[in-house]
């Protein structure tokens, strides 16, 4: 994933702050003065993991005074304007990880989570793991299996085959 002018306007947005281009990042500041809290954010659009450049992703990173988070390989990102938070997500090989930023200048980061946790029936998982499900939740619709799916079971309801089945269709019907 790449994040567009765009994409940070929209986080930025949302946590009510403004950003920064800082070089190769983007800074935000967010600070709650009745809670004596402050944490900065700096999403790196592209950053590389090697001198020669061949290998590079993106990185989120946040500060605080007291820790240091970071999120490599984000692979989507999911705003509540409602809830007034950001959930940055990173995918890979059944497992997700995310790190939700609040705009009240909270953050919580859940690692390494299996994402069948995220589908299940949340009376059946123990209190530990039924935080991870219900933060990780909105991001549901980001995982690949998801988003396959998802349009899958669209053109089911409007009783469309997918294109590449369609096509084979009108050559069959042709000859």
């Amino acid at each position: 994933m790449l994040f567009s002018e765009r994409d940070i306007k929209k986080i930025a947005a949302v946590l009510g702050a403004e950003a920064k281009l800082r070089g190769n990042n983007y800074r935000l500041v967010l600070e709650n003065p009745e809670a004596g809290r402050r944490l900065s954010i700096e999403i790196y659009p592209e950053v590389h993991l090697n001198k020669n450049g061949k290998q590079s992703g993106n990185l989120i990173s946040i500060f605080t005074p007291t820790a240091h988070l970071q999120l490599h390989f984000c692979t989507g990102f999911v705003v509540s304007k409602m809830l007034g938070e950001v959930t940055f997500i990173a995918e890979h090989r059944g497992k997700i990880s995310g790190l939700t930023i609040e705009k009240e200048t909270g953050c919580s980061l859940f690692a390494n989570v299996d994402n069948r946790v995220l589908s299940g029936d949340l009376t059946s998982l123990s209190p530990e793991l039924m935080s991870a499900s219900i933060a990780l939740s909105l991001a549901e619709t980001l995982l690949p299996e998801n988003k396959k799916s998802k349009k899958e079971k669209m053109l089911k309801r409007k009783n469309v085959k997918p294109k590449s089945a369609s096509k084979n269709v009108k050559r069959k019907t042709k000859r």
